[in-house]
């Protein structure tokens, strides 16, 4: 591999600034990495490593060639006012996230499946409480969003013999998934769906695509699982139809705003499992080969893989 030089910034709250470091020295040892509290001249970075990074963050980077998301999603990147213009942005598609993602979605799908939220209220009532198990078959489990991560989620599915929907965009084709694409179809996979699980990326198009309307289709107690983003779902009204029992049971990865304020009535529903936006995450070990790459096509004046198209948000 070449070996470029320059300097990268780290930024992100929630990962480790030294274990990101060591990954990608082990691939670019010539690579100056330094975390974003380091920088005294924006002018000297020429890549960016960055989760989330605050307002502002890429001013006065003048010399920046490539943006690294640190994640899958990046509708927290697109459409900043501080983007340098034709600074092509990329995002992480790990194998391992994605293996980590469709790990979520098949236990909580199961969780839900076995209707373990009613056995763990009879449990803190001490009943001996019995219900028969349903078989897989004739669960049907509908998944929005059929990237890379949606995909193989669907397919794990599938696997386990759920009846498994997929909608997205654009069409799909998935060996044993019933795939339906364009908005006209949304409906229609909604009010067959006893598990949602919501894949979407969040776009001007996807936010709040989850209204109140729409998942009053879901079928009376059906399981909402979104591991996506929060504000692709009215959390109000989600919040409301959890109440009534119309959404029967619900795992949350993912809130509008983030951390859910402890005063949220989310925390108290015993329908409900919270996870801190945790389903799926980039593993530095798996993940530095792929930024090293994309760093070196850059310095050769090459266009990045995995580049994210702004204007459509993934």
């Amino acid at each position: 591999m070449t070996r470029p030089s320059g300097t990268l910034v780290f930024s992100s709250a929630f990962d480790a600034f030294d274990v990101w470091r060591d990954a990608l020295h082990a691939h670019l040892p010539d690579l100056a990495i330094v975390d974003a509290s380091e920088v005294a001249d924006p002018a000297s970075i020429h890549y960016a490593l960055a989760w989330k990074p605050p307002e502002g963050f890429f001013d006065k980077m003048v010399n920046l060639r490539l943006i690294i998301n640190l994640g899958a999603g990046v509708d927290s990147l697109v459409g900043r006012r501080d983007l340098p213009a034709g600074v092509p942005i990329t995002r992480i598609t790990d194998p391992q996230m994605a293996r980590m993602m469709a790990g979520y979605v098949l236990f909580a799908t199961l969780r839900h499946a076995r209707e373990i939220p009613f056995f763990e209220q009879a449990q803190r009532r001490g009943e001996w409480a019995y219900r028969h198990p349903r078989s897989p078959e004739t669960i049907r489990v509908a998944v929005l969003g059929l990237g890379e991560l949606g995909a193989l989620a669907a397919m794990e599915l599938q696997r386990q013999g759920f009846t498994v929907l997929g909608w997205s965009r654009s069409p799909r084709q998935i060996d044993g998934v019933q795939c339906f694409a364009g908005i006209e179809t949304l409906d229609t996979v909604l009010e067959q769906a006893d598990i949602l699980v919501v894949m979407l990326p969040l776009t001007t198009d996807t936010r709040g695509l989850l209204d109140r309307e729409r998942l009053s289709r879901l079928p009376q107690g059906a399981a909402l699982i979104n591991v996506a983003r929060g504000a692709l779902v009215d959390q109000a009204a989600m919040t409301d139809l959890l109440r009534e029992g119309h959404i029967g049971s619900a795992t949350l990865d993912v809130f509008a705003q983030e951390p859910l304020a402890s005063t949220d009535p989310l925390w108290a529903m015993e329908n409900v499992l919270i996870t801190p936006h945790l389903a799926s995450v980039a593993i530095p070990s798996s993940s530095a080969r792929q930024i090293a790459d994309n760093i070196v096509r850059v310095s050769r004046g090459e266009a990045p893989a995995n580049q994210v198209d702004p204007s459509r948000g993934y």
